[in-house]
């Protein structure tokens, strides 16, 4: 799923549809959240669930913040 993440990325950029600052930080919440799955279901520490959450948090409000 990561790598569809990263082509999708790349034809957004490459399309010219978004900048590379917009498509990182629309794309990035969600390539978080993937590694949090992940990690929760091959039964990770809870930290290792924690802490891919708590990172797009803040990338999540930078989207928010930059689409006002």
């Amino acid at each position: 799923m990561l790598a569809v993440i990263a082509v999708e990325f790349a034809y957004l950029v490459g399309s010219g549809r978004w900048s590379a600052r917009d498509a990182f930080l629309r794309l990035v919440p969600g390539a978080l959240m993937l590694l949090a799955l992940r990690a929760a279901l091959i039964g990770a520490d809870w930290t290792w669930i924690a802490a891919p959450l708590l990172l797009s948090f803040p990338v999540h409000l930078a989207d928010l913040h930059i689409r006002r």
